[in-house]
């Protein structure tokens, strides 16, 4: 297969993730969605069809391949040694205020919809299975050290651990992973009209939750003054895949394992960061600049990282 063959499948795997992103901003320009369906369509997202696919996806698995402690271990490690990098980065760049903004935007991404997208795209029902149990542990990690970095620089705030760990308890990606790994262990079958009407239903993610991020997406923010959001922005999409999934192949991961990482490395800071931000009184602006940012950049990033690691045949 040759370099144009390389990239065309590339595109092929990335292009319509990203351009249902785009077709959700437009759609929000155009006035055919606005605010109101937007929080709807994504509160039954997280709470309804994302965990009915990630659990239906983890039922069909083979856990001997998707349940991997390797990966599961790496990523821990990779995701606080960026999360250690970004914030020692930050204490000589960022003016304190900011910190704990700038952090959470280095290294919090937007795996639960972006990142298993691209899986489904490139693995299929593996890049589901694998994904969705990667994604138990993201949220987890992803949250915990958000809540760390941001109370450091908030000091109104004050640290409620009870309630942080009973949010990551309750939340229903969490719940689903929890609930589907003992399903797919045992082989537990659910009749077959149950599975082709959860089939259905989870069928609506995907598409639904692309299109919410693209009409969440506000150019006027990046049209305002960022401040250290474009330094944020460049760690997030270059500088931290490239370093982890470096590491990752130098400790002998390749193929879909390598690949299923990148993907969630390289995916766009997350939505969910701008909402914690501003829960705690941080600066908002900043942090709705690099969502907005990152989201728009991933198009990019990601279509040449695939490419790279496709042409070198790593992954």
């Amino acid at each position: 297969m040759n370099l144009i063959d390389i990239f065309l499948q590339t595109l092929a795997t990335t292009l319509p993730v990203f351009a249902m992103v785009f077709i959700g901003l437009g759609l929000r320009k155009l006035g055919w969605i606005d605010a109101a369906f937007v929080n709807t369509a994504s509160a039954l997202v997280f709470k309804a069809t994302l965990p009915t696919l990630i659990f239906l996806s983890i039922l069909r698995a083979d856990l001997d391949t998707a349940l991997n402690p390797g990966l599961l271990g790496f990523f821990a490690l990779a995701t606080l040694g960026s999360f250690s990098l970004a914030w020692l980065w930050a204490l000589w760049r960022v003016p304190r205020a900011d910190r704990g903004v700038y952090v959470q935007g280095c290294f919090r991404g937007n795996c639960g919809i972006v990142g298993l997208a691209l899986a489904a795209s490139m693995y299929g029902d593996y890049g589901l299975s694998a994904g969705g149990i990667l994604l138990g542990l993201v949220i987890i990690c992803y949250n915990i050290l958000s809540v760390v970095v941001l109370l450091t620089y908030q000091s109104e705030q004050k640290l409620h651990w009870g309630h942080i760990l009973a949010d990551i308890g309750r939340n229903p990606l969490i719940l689903a992973v929890v609930v589907a790994v003992p399903f797919a262990w045992w082989e537990i079958a659910l009749p077959e009209w149950v599975m082709t009407s959860g089939d259905y239903f989870a069928s609506l993610t995907l598409p639904l939750a692309l299109l919410c991020i693209g009409a969440t997406v506000s150019l006027s923010a990046i049209r305002q003054e960022s401040g250290p959001a474009m330094g944020a922005t460049a760690f997030k999409m270059v500088t931290l895949p490239a370093l982890c999934t470096l590491a990752a192949w130098l400790a002998g991961f390749e193929g879909r394992e390598l690949g299923l990482m990148f993907l969630y490395w390289a995916s766009p800071t997350a939505a969910a960061s701008f909402v914690m931000v501003k829960a705690l009184g941080g600066n908002a602006r900043m942090a709705a600049n690099i969502v907005a940012m990152t989201t728009l950049l991933a198009s990019i990033t990601v279509t040449l990282g695939v490419f790279v690691l496709q042409g070198t045949g790593t992954i």
